[in-house]
């Protein structure tokens, strides 16, 4: 066995990962096959009392609520976020804040799989949904709220236009999830991510389309840097 790795065979689990970076492995469910996903978790639950994974179906959530009884198995569909954790374990406590935003109510699965994802890890997380450019009133009239936060998760499809109006009123990090919402011409999220990636807007950066976990898990880094958490 290589140290800070448990070999189940088809998969090497790193349990070293938080030690290095200070987060733990965490599960991608989706194209797992049921045995393998049912002892990834049960191996992690064991070595650390919770396991948190996503992409994951309403399935493999029964599963592995199934196949874990001594866990409390909090599945989201919006999100398909699942977490197995110990009845009796502490809550993870919440610090510092990000502003998980969305352009439009359809990028809310994305949007909220951002904010679990942020909360798993320890961060206090505020949603402000449904406030895209075309009723920028919208955004304008939560900006004071959202400029509270250490780093801000814009989340748009279309033409993804909400993340350079953002860039242009915050003065913290923002972190850009184009999604693969809209029409033919979006091509599965292509056109939000070519507009996120050619703003002019400063300080932003851009994550791959759908990819609400990546940026929850950045925002996580750039809020424990501001609390000082290290």
């Amino acid at each position: 066995m290589t140290e800070g790795t448990l070999d189940l065979g088809f998969a090497k689990l790193d349990t070293d990962r938080e030690r290095r970076t200070g987060f733990r492995e965490v599960v991608f469910c989706q194209g797992k096959a049921d045995e393998h996903l049912v002892k990834i978790y049960s191996a992690l639950f064991e070595k650390y009392g919770d396991v948190f994974g996503t992409r994951a179906s309403e399935s493999q959530a029964a599963l592995i609520k199934e196949s874990l009884p001594a866990a409390k198995v909090e599945y989201d569909e919006v999100s398909r976020t699942l977490c197995a954790k110990n009845e009796n374990a502490p809550e993870h406590e919440k610090s510092g804040l990000v502003a998980v935003c969305t352009a439009g109510t359809a990028d809310i699965p994305v949007a909220e799989e951002a904010a679990r994802t942020a909360e798993y890890f320890g961060t206090k997380a505020e949603r402000f949904y449904d406030v895209g450019v075309t009723g920028i009133h919208r955004l304008l009239s939560k900006i004071d709220e959202i400029r509270r936060a250490n780093a801000v998760i814009a989340v748009a499809g279309m033409e993804g236009a909400l993340a350079s109006v953002i860039g242009g009123l915050v003065k913290v990090p923002v972190i850009c999830v184009p999604t693969s919402v809209g029409y033919g011409a979006n091509f599965g999220g292509l056109s939000a991510l070519m507009t996120m990636l050619n703003s002019c807007a400063n300080g932003i950066s851009v994550v791959n389309i759908d990819n609400g976990y990546g940026a929850g898990y950045i925002a996580t880094q750039i809020n424990r840097l501001a609390e000082g958490i290290l």
